[in-house]
């Protein structure tokens, strides 16, 4: 299999997008582990890519692994390899980058008065309750744990399962995903999971009740493992991009209008389930887009792709905590919306090439954020896909 540059490009832009909306969640009335004062109207730009970007990153994946796999011949080397890559920086996360935003979070809403120092010596590893919330805790590195979690049930099937079913089931996805039914059925699984398997439901990120999501972004991973083998359906989502594009635009239109004209939970019987379907049809219709643009568009390289693509990890491992101390430090300057806004994006992105840049420049600590241990060449010609 050959790297899909395309994908690489969407992974980028992707967690580009991600920084943007973390620091949007600092300005919105939803909770979040620091606030500044902002405005309701912010929900609705962060709406054009709520329903989309997590699925998109679970698509992405399942497409690298099933490369990974193939390359590693064996599904236990497979999972060795992903479990190395995905669990070191994850309890580094949890250990040292994570603790900050809890820190911060009861300092604001609770009261707590004792310094970070403090904090992470006394408290933050008590395996218990402090204050609302359960520590420690990996906060937004959910992702990686689903991901990891993911992968060795994907190498488990791998094991089990024999050659024959899993050819049947490749086949069977490839002849069912194309046609409309490349829109229509993971749309109407969306709308099963969040109306009738899961009604009122939300995502947890805890990841042992967390039904919502698994029952989401696991046949995301699925759908993008089985795509990297599907070239028919591929070819189908490049076909169709521009179908798909309009009718994500339309729903993203009737969701904003929605919540221009009932702010957040306030809406009325029966916009609310028009709201939910919405999201539903933006959520897939975009991804479907996004694959078949780039998969016509943007599978080339570029001098800057590798770069780019080695530091998505870091900069996704670090980007929160830095928006939540960012913050807090702003809080008291009682800056003007704009100003704490421009300084958060600046001072992220900065921290974040930082992070990445001094991590990569040392050895011991290359696989703690997320980069193989030994630079290479491949930092310049990378032919491997781009996972987590």
């Amino acid at each position: 299999m050959q790297r899909h540059y395309g994908l690489d490009w969407l992974r980028i832009g992707a967690f580009a997008i991600l920084i943007l909306y973390h620091v949007g969640m600092v300005f919105v009335p939803w909770d979040f582990h620091a606030k500044l004062p902002g405005a309701w109207w912010v929900a609705v730009p962060m709406m054009a890519s709520n329903p989309w970007r997590l699925s998109l990153l679970f698509v992405v994946s399942g497409y690298a692994s099933r490369a990974l796999l193939t390359r590693n011949k064996v599904p236990w080397r497979f999972a060795r390899q992903r479990s190395l890559r995905l669990l070191v920086p994850l309890i580094f996360g949890i250990v040292v980058i994570v603790p900050v935003q809890p820190w911060v979070e009861l300092s604001e809403k609770y009261g707590y008065a004792a310094g970070f120092g403090h904090f992470w010596m006394h408290d933050y590893f008590r395996f218990a309750v402090v204050g609302p919330l359960f520590l420690p805790a990996w906060n937004h590195l959910w992702f990686v744990a689903y991901l990891w979690v993911y992968t060795l049930a994907l190498a488990l099937g791998a094991a089990v399962l024999p050659g024959v079913a899993t050819r049947a089931l490749q086949a069977g996805f490839a002849w069912m995903m194309r046609g409309p039914a490349l829109l229509m059925v993971p749309i109407a699984w969306l709308v099963l999971v969040n109306f009738a398997l899961f009604p009122g439901g939300r995502e947890t990120h805890a990841l042992a009740d967390d039904w919502v999501a698994h029952f989401s972004y696991f046949p995301a991973f699925l759908f993008g493992f089985a795509l990297a083998c599907a070239p028919h359906t591929l070819a189908a989502l490049v076909a169709r991009w521009k179908a798909s594009a309009a009718i994500a635009v339309a729903a993203y239109l009737l969701v904003a209008g929605i919540e221009i004209r009932w702010p957040g939970s306030t809406m009325p019987h029966p916009w609310g389930i028009v709201f939910s379907l919405a999201r539903a049809v933006e959520g897939w219709t975009a991804v479907a887009a996004l694959i078949g643009y780039a998969d016509g568009h943007w599978n080339r390289d570029h001098r800057w792709r590798p770069m780019l693509t080695e530091a998505v990890f870091p900069f996704y491992l670090i980007h929160q905590s830095l928006i939540v101390l960012i913050a807090f430090w702003l809080r008291p300057l009682a800056l003007p919306g704009w100003a704490n806004f421009a300084l958060l994006v600046v001072a992220t992105v900065a921290g974040c090439w930082g992070f990445y840049l001094g991590g990569r420049a040392i050895g011991p600590l290359r696989p703690l954020i997320g980069l193989r241990r030994h630079a290479s060449r491949r930092t310049h010609v990378d032919p491997r896909p781009a996972l987590m």
